[in-house]
């Protein structure tokens, strides 16, 4: 099967507000955990089409954690409806793309560890489709956008023309702000303890709403914004 050019599908994304985009071939995925490489959700994935939405970054300094929790939840929902919408579009030019949730719904589920793992790692995906790296505190980093950002993606029968990987460092080799901050400990600079974390990032309150109570991991990272190049 021979690649196709990655422009047409790059309008489409941008035309439904993705602010990134990226392709990643299915080889690069070769380390995957196994159930959750892009094959075992679509046998016919040749490519990963992956694009992201910005975040708005002023509700992280408000002093409730509702402006945070509400635009993390918009923006969810954004790329939800922008991928559903991208599948469609690439469906009327006869381009298979197969719809990967941005959250839940997935099927993984560690009661004991209250431990949730999506069909597919949609960081790993953006970092393989050169949309950032994946910092210490387990978000991707943009350069242009920081850790401020949701991701989306859609598994394709095409082989697609691939984006080149990000070609910027993330996190210095000193930096442990993420890690020490954390007031639950969660952090190992390698991955997320999710038992460890679930309490404050995903909080009922009394009147039933989940809220986002922590997020410091985010918050307190100095590539929030960004990444600020010398010279």
């Amino acid at each position: 099967m021979t690649a196709m050019g990655q422009d047409d599908i790059r309008q489409i994304a941008e035309g439904h507000g993705a602010d990134l985009f990226g392709i990643a071939p299915v080889e690069r995925f070769s380390g995957a955990p196994a159930g959750f490489h892009p094959a075992d959700v679509y046998d016919k994935t040749r490519s990963v089409i992956v694009f992201a939405k910005r975040i708005p970054p002023e509700s992280l300094y408000a002093q409730s954690c509702v402006p945070y929790t509400h635009s993390n939840t918009m923006a969810m929902q954004e790329v939800d409806r922008m991928t559903f919408l991208i599948s469609l579009d690439l469906q009327s030019l006869g381009i298979a793309a197969v719809v990967i949730p941005t959250d839940d719904p997935y099927e993984y589920w560690d009661e004991e560890h209250t431990t949730g793992r999506a069909i597919i790692s949609l960081r790993h995906a953006a970092q393989l489709a050169g949309l950032g790296v994946i910092g210490r505190n387990n978000l991707v980093v943009n350069e242009r956008y920081g850790n401020m950002i949701q991701i989306g993606a859609l598994l394709s029968d095409r082989e697609i023309e691939p984006s080149p990987p990000a070609d910027y460092r993330t996190c210095p080799d000193s930096c442990r702000i993420c890690i020490d901050t954390c007031p639950a400990g969660a952090l190992d600079g390698t991955t997320v303890r999710q038992w460890l974390c679930r309490p404050l990032s995903v909080y009922r309150n009394e009147k039933g709403y989940i809220l986002k109570k922590c997020y410091r991991c985010r918050k307190n990272c100095p590539l929030v914004a960004g990444i600020r190049r010398k010279g």
